[in-house]
């Protein structure tokens, strides 16, 4: 709340006034509702007779516009698909008519001399001529491919007449040799930093579907060897005598070309869209507001997601030609007409953009639209002198009401200001709040100061129980404090460990969840060519893991000091703890015990994690050694030991499960394989390092979220015997 002079902002004073003036809004909104109805009543026949006339604009002109669109669009794609099937054919009959020639060769070579043949001259461009182009493998001056090649070359007194007096752009063999025979008047593509290019006909499409299909084919689309230009190639296999695919004659129809050809009859805001067989769009003409052009070449339909193109494509593959249809492409109507090309099997789709074809209805609706604004416009002109009389009145109605708000909330909020008061003196040498005569109003007021007093009276209470417990909390963070210190105490945490030992580097860390924690490891010499490791995780945390761990070590290191094996240990050690587990908790343990003179390495695991190795100069692995029961779990194990030959220069690292386990904000583990990385990420490292890059990876990973389990880890290196 706020105090301006002797009104209290947001105070009850407030909401007096905000009630007044909400029953005033009600009643001048119910007026405004029944002035509003009488306006609409005026206007309703003016604006059913516009609508009357709009809807007979939009059912006679829309239907008129779809028709004549229907026609002109059939008309249209039915034109440009047969001028597609005209380029086709002749790209067609342009490349059988050679292959003809060539099979004619082919049946009697005995009668025809090789002819000449050049490869590549930029001084010869604009000429047209015969050359050859060689696969990389392929010897041009093998007598076999010069003769093969010069009995095809003979072809060019049919062939370039051909392409220079019936518009094919160049016609080309691949010969199954490896010789590519281009007739052409283009040379300087050919050649590349002034040394020929190489080029293998056998591993092109045009050559490959070809040969595969054994007729006639039109590739759905490649970027040209030659010109980098993209293009569809007509293609088809020559056999010999025997029936043996001897040779493939192939021409290009660039679609720069084709595009030129189909536009010189394309409609006014029409677009159209070839598709081949496997719905690859192979060509693009037009615009009609969709977004057309050459981006899209190459790609297949499916990726534009448009259902409307894929029906009416696979209407077309299948019935030759689809249905006029309205549909929806890129959030916009549009007429649709789609025919199949009968010599590729590929469909044109034409498109006309729904708000071109309904340019004359719109346009007729907007005078529509505009006279209605006008009627509309004039009518409330006449209404707004009335509607300012009607708001002055209100005003002043309005105004006296308030008045008499503002002097009947005064009389209802001075008690209530004095409770105010009385509270803002409470301190702390005077905490209750306590009931007074002008407090006893028989109303809601009263009630409130009899329940402000009860709650200071209660509040002084637990202020006092609230201290009695601080005092309390305050001796156990002590205590806490103290078995943090007694707890790391136990620990190994001398650096170096053995400062006058050579053959080996050990050491360890353990960072608790909680102020004590319930993992814990220690490292100790049984005898000098005897060093003991043991690490372990107990099922508890807080202090009743702490209690459980100190007694679980002090068992572990006394058994492992009367220097039996490590899985006579484990099982003494078991025994032990089961003896008296009256809290049923158990704990993981992995024990070894090194023989410092040979590296001989023996060690058991009761339900720990795998330990990791790092071999010579190789890099640390998990070690996946076979597991025992956790001990105090279950009486009368027997536990299992193996043995691992360390080198010098080998490496030992094992921790508790609080390493892979670490968890970050996203609820993901950090996990043994980032482990793994942390500890590769410098494998020559000292123990110390190789620790601390664990602990820095782990932090990177967790950053802000919670500790949930201990993280405790031991690294050793053993160095070989101090006699080497």
């Amino acid at each position: 709340m706020k105090k301006f002079r002797n009104l209290v902002i947001g105070g009850i004073e407030t909401k007096v006034l905000l009630l007044v003036v909400l029953c005033i809004v009600v009643c001048l909104g119910a007026s405004s509702l029944y002035a509003i109805w009488q306006n609409q009543l005026l206007t309703e026949v003016t604006e059913q007779n516009i609508g009357k006339q709009e809807q007979s604009i939009t059912e006679n002109v829309s239907a008129v516009s779809v028709e004549v669109i229907s026609q002109l669009l059939t008309r249209s794609n039915a034109s440009e698909t047969a001028m597609a099937e005209k380029m086709f054919s002749a790209a067609a009959n342009h490349v059988d008519y050679v292959a003809d020639l060539a099979a004619a060769l082919l049946a009697d070579p005995g009668s025809h001399s090789p002819a000449p043949y050049e490869g590549p001259d930029a001084a010869q461009d604009g000429t047209w001529m015969v050359k050859a182009v060689y696969a990389p493998e392929t010897d041009p001056a093998d007598p076999a491919v010069t003769e093969r090649a010069g009995l095809f070359a003979n072809l060019s007194d049919m062939i370039l007449p051909l392409c220079q007096k019936y518009g094919a752009p160049h016609i080309y063999i691949g010969l199954k040799e490896g010789v590519f025979l281009t007739f052409s008047d283009t040379s300087s593509s050919w050649i590349v930093d002034g040394k020929q290019r190489v080029y293998d006909p056998r591993t092109r499409i045009w050559y490959t579907q070809a040969a595969e299909a054994g007729h006639t084919i039109f590739t759905e689309g490649e970027f040209d060897a030659n010109t980098g230009s993209y293009c569809v190639e007509c293609a088809t296999p020559v056999y010999g005598p025997e029936g043996t695919l001897e040779a493939v004659v192939g021409t290009d129809i660039y679609l720069n070309d084709m595009l030129a050809t189909m536009q010189s009859a394309v409609l006014e805001g029409e677009s159209q869209i070839l598709v081949g067989r496997e719905g690859q769009i192979v060509l693009t003409t037009g615009g009609n507001g969709q977004n057309l052009g050459e981006s899209i070449w190459g790609k297949n339909l499916e990726e534009m997601g448009e259902a409307l193109l894929n029906q009416a494509a696979d209407e077309a593959r299948k019935e030759g030609s689809s249905s006029f249809r309205l549909g929806q492409m890129s959030g916009e109507g549009v007429y649709t007409e789609a025919s199949r090309i009968p010599s590729t099997g590929w469909v044109l789709i034409s498109l006309y953009n729904q708000k071109n074809a309904e340019q004359s209805k719109n346009l007729l609706l907007a005078r529509c639209q505009e006279i209605q604004g006008e009627t509309v416009e004039l009518y409330q002109s006449q209404m707004k002198y009335l509607n300012r009389r009607v708001i002055l009145l209100n005003v002043v109605t309005v105004l006296g009401l308030l008045v008499l708000a503002f002097l009947l909330g005064k009389r209802i909020v001075r008690p209530l200001n004095r409770i105010a008061r009385r509270i803002a003196d409470l301190g702390e040498e005077n905490l209750e709040f306590k009931m007074e005569q002008e407090f006893h109003t028989g109303d809601e007021i009263q009630v409130l100061a009899e329940s402000f007093a009860d709650l200071s009276h209660k509040t002084v209470e637990y202020i006092d129980q609230v201290r009695t417990v601080t005092a309390e909390k305050e001796r156990i963070g002590t205590e806490l404090s103290m078995a943090t210190t007694i707890q790391e105490g136990m620990l190994p945490h001398i650096v170096p460990a053995f400062p006058d030992r050579k053959d080996f580097d050990i050491i360890g860390s353990m960072d608790p969840a909680k102020e004590v924690g319930g993992d814990f490891y220690d490292y100790f010499l049984i005898d000098q060519d005897h060093l003991g490791i043991v690490i372990a995780d107990v099922s508890g945390k807080g202090v009743p893991g702490a209690l459980f761990m100190m007694a679980s070590k002090i068992i572990l290191q006394s058994v492992a000091m009367l220097g039996g094996s490590p899985a006579e240990v484990l099982t003494k050690a078991n025994e032990a703890v089961c003896s008296n587990n009256e809290a049923e908790m158990f704990v993981t343990v992995w024990i070894g015990v090194l023989e410092l003179s040979t590296g001989k390495l023996v060690a058991a695991n009761a339900g720990h994690e795998y330990p990791t190795l790092r071999r010579g100069s190789g890099k640390f692995e998990l070690y996946r050694d076979r597991h025992g029961f956790v001990i105090g779990g279950m009486p009368g194990v027997k536990y299992r030991q193996y043995e691992l030959q360390l080198q010098p220069g080998d490496k030992l690292f094992i921790y508790t499960d609080g390493v892979p386990e670490a968890t970050n904000s996203e609820q993901e583990m950090f996990g043994t394989d980032r482990m793994l990385q942390a500890l590769n990420s410098d494998p020559s490292a000292t123990p110390m390092e190789l620790l601390q890059n664990v602990h820095r990876a782990v932090d990177d990973f967790v950053k802000d979220a919670e500790q949930f389990d201990d993280l405790t880890m031991v690294c050793m290196e053993y160095k070989g015997s101090r006699n080497e």
